[in-house]
């Protein structure tokens, strides 16, 4: 099972989305390789205490860039591989509009390489809808789009679905939407606002797990663990534990 973990928008949890549903499953004794794409590198640097010191090659530049295999890593949690982004896949729109290959692919064509070594894979996507987002897609069985408060982040969610439509007629005809995840709930009437008219505009599509605004997250990340390392027993963890029994993985 490949996910995509993908927002257009930044800041709305989809990273620790990510880090969170890779670390949990691994935590079940699932073989799990999370995939960063995400040119920040967020998620490499909490489950990979050596980032660090890891030169291009050694990242997810050589594959979608370069078209080599890709580089798996071990992370600090047991269980868990990772294929570490870099600073300079912000090139990659520019890169690959002009390539003649199959461009869409060369994340599906090496994943196919490895895949049947790992019960699970999660892509954190970018927080953009380019040509990244475009191979995570084309790669993958689902997409979990998450969703934070707020009119903008609402918004965005219609031009990502269209994202979803094109890859599946052009690319990926087998890819569905998994469902739309809210993140960074709290008792304000936006938040409590923003997910009624979520649900009310996708019903059957919007996951009854909801995340909450939680500092546990934002801390462990700090001391770069996952929440399930740093604090088992919080919301946010719970939450997270949540999902993945709703997803049935």
């Amino acid at each position: 099972m490949i996910i995509s973990i993908a927002t257009q928008k930044g800041g709305t949890g989809k990273t620790t989305t990510s880090v969170a549903l890779a670390a949990g499953l691994a935590r079940q004794n699932k073989q799990v390789l999370l995939v960063d794409i995400d040119a920040q590198a967020n998620a490499s640097k909490v489950l990979l205490p050596h980032y660090p010191n890891l030169k291009k090659e050694d990242t997810i530049f050589r594959t979608i860039l370069e078209r080599q295999s890709l580089p798996v890593h071990s992370s600090s949690v047991p269980n868990l591989g990772v294929v570490p982004a870099h600073i300079l896949l912000s090139n990659t729109d520019v890169e690959l509009t002009t390539a003649k290959d199959h461009r869409e692919a060369r994340l599906k064509d090496r994943l196919a390489e490895i895949a049947t070594s790992y019960d699970h894979i999660v892509i954190d996507c970018p927080p953009a809808l380019g040509w990244l987002t475009v191979n995570a897609f084309t790669a993958s069985d689902s997409v979990i789009v998450v969703v934070a408060p707020g009119y903008f982040e609402l918004d965005s969610i219609v031009q990502i679905g269209k994202t979803i439509q094109e890859v599946r007629s052009l690319f990926n005809p087998n890819l569905q939407l998994r469902g739309f995840l809210f993140t960074m709930h709290d008792p304000t009437i936006n938040s409590r606002t923003s997910l009624k008219i979520l649900r009310q505009s996708y019903t059957d599509q919007v996951f009854k797990t909801v995340i909450p605004r939680n500092t546990d997250v934002r801390d462990a990340h700090f001391e770069r663990q996952d929440i399930f390392a740093y604090r088992p027993h919080s919301k946010s963890a719970q939450a997270y534990m949540n999902l993945i029994d709703e997803l049935g993985l």
